[in-house]
């Protein structure tokens, strides 16, 4: 990973993210010393530490330990969210250490395998660790840095001999411009990040900078009516796809008994009778996709069609905790107004007779202050919405910015709460729910269990 000596430790700045730990993987399984810093300790920073790295949660330049103190042997590995002040990362910079952005590290392996990205505002997690599950148990297999917990592998990464490795290309401060990808789906160019980019422009003209950088002989597989502009290069082939349109699309759909087939229609080869493992109406556009990706690179009919049958998604990725004939719960990521209409949508056409309760935790009160009117009409699409407070993450509050701008702008009769996170459990016990999704990027879903539990006991 350095033109220096050979890497013989890595530490990271900001571990516990869920792409940064799939890299302190990769490092552990190669055999290295890996430590690292994190804010707070969290049940993933607890395996990591029990499958060997060092750790600590205090920013104090005394506790790096001693192998991760050679500025030859050292590659140090940082997030972006981590302030310019911090003292661990100012004492890298001094000593003249080998500093790379997770980005950077995932850009050099786009460049000794064949890189499998996945990039887009939504549906990228689903759609990347569909196609890892399918190309790990094909005759291909695969490496794989994905954003979520797969419930097929328990980790959001795999790690093999492949020549292939499928990664999760992240939009966020641009940091797909350092991959190299040999084929990529974009999945959705809705804008985010404005925080980052300040305009839609902005976060359109980077996806399309993000084209030019397959290697010449990939392909692009873009969703059907997306407002960028793909640039590719010379002999980079281009396809698009969506659930009812494109090169690639389903025909022959059918829902019934929580359950998902349709056929795949392909211009390389038709796979009749796919059934969804995780069986979600959104699920069919993200499907679409990976297999889409996945016959590209070389997978058969019948490894598509049992790749797609034991796919058992993604932790908070419409993660069902309870399903009775009482109650559903689930927790989903949803963090943009875009993903919460779709997870609105997928919920409506699965349960159409029941009353759908979502409690949100609006994520960073820059998204929420460029979207509070989009938030209020997808989460208008259930009947009942529960708000907490805004969960702040890398961010400072902004004056005016609460999740009363949500609340005030849902649809006339929609039934509305504003409520406090601490409160959660209790004002689950003072009431009864039908269907209830978890929405949103923050600890709420920490909640997702004891309130299936407290549910199931009522």
């Amino acid at each position: 990973m350095s033109t220096r000596k050979e890497i013989q430790s890595v530490y990271f700045i900001g571990a516990g993210g869920i792409g940064m730990s799939a890299l302190a993987r990769y490092f552990l399984h190669k055999g290295m010393f890996v430590a690292g810093y994190d804010k707070t300790p969290t049940p993933l920073t607890s395996h990591l530490e029990e499958e060997g790295m060092h750790l600590h949660y205090v920013d104090d330049t005394k506790l790096i330990p001693e192998p991760c103190r050679d500025a030859d042997t050292t590659l140090v590995i940082y997030t972006p969210a981590i302030p310019e002040d911090h003292s661990e990362l100012a004492y890298f910079k001094k000593g003249g250490f080998d500093l790379q952005k997770r980005a950077q590290v995932l850009g050099t392996l786009t460049r000794s395998h064949k890189g499998l990205c996945v990039a887009g505002t939504h549906g990228k997690t689903t759609t990347s660790s569909m196609c890892a599950h399918i190309m790990h148990q094909s005759h291909l297999d695969c490496n794989a840095f994905l954003g979520g917990i797969t419930k097929n592998y328990g980790t959001n990464y795999i790690l093999s001999d492949s020549d292939y490795v499928v990664i999760e290309a992240d939009e966020y401060d641009r940091s797909f411009h350092w991959l190299r990808p040999w084929a990529t789906v974009i999945t959705a160019t809705d804008p985010d990040h404005l925080d980052i980019y300040g305009t839609k422009e902005a976060y359109l003209e980077s996806f399309r900078h993000y084209t030019t950088l397959i290697q010449p002989g990939g392909a692009l597989i873009i969703h059907v009516g997306l407002e960028m502009k793909a640039d590719v290069g010379e002999g980079v082939r281009t396809y698009t796809y969506s659930r009812d349109e494109g090169d690639f699309h389903a025909e022959n759909i059918v829902i019934e008994n929580g359950e998902i087939t349709f056929d795949f229609i392909s211009p390389i080869s038709c796979v009749k009778d796919i059934s969804l493992g995780q069986p979600v109406p959104i699920n069919i556009d993200n499907a679409i996709a990976a297999m889409g990706m996945a016959q590209l690179s070389g997978c058969t009919d019948e490894e598509l069609r049992e790749g797609m049958r034991t796919y058992q998604g993604v932790e908070r990725r419409f993660d069902f905790k309870l399903k009775d004939n009482r109650h559903v719960v689930l927790s989903d990521y949803a963090h943009h107004p875009i993903e919460i209409y779709q997870s609105a949508k997928s919920i409506r056409e699965l349960y159409r007779n029941r009353k759908v309760t979502a409690l949100f935790q609006p994520h960073l009160y820059s998204r929420t202050h460029d979207f509070y009117k989009e938030f209020a009409d997808s989460l208008s699409l259930l009947d009942e919405v529960i708000l907490c407070e805004i969960y702040p993450a890398r961010e400072k509050p902004i004056p005016g910015v609460t999740s009363r701008l949500i609340y005030d702008n849902l649809r006339p009769g929609i039934e509305r709460h504003l409520i406090k996170k601490e409160e959660v459990l209790d004002y689950v016990k003072s009431r009864d729910f039908d269907v209830l999704i978890i929405l949103g990027a923050g600890d709420l879903d920490n909640y997702a269990s004891s309130i299936a539990n407290i549910l199931k006991e009522k």
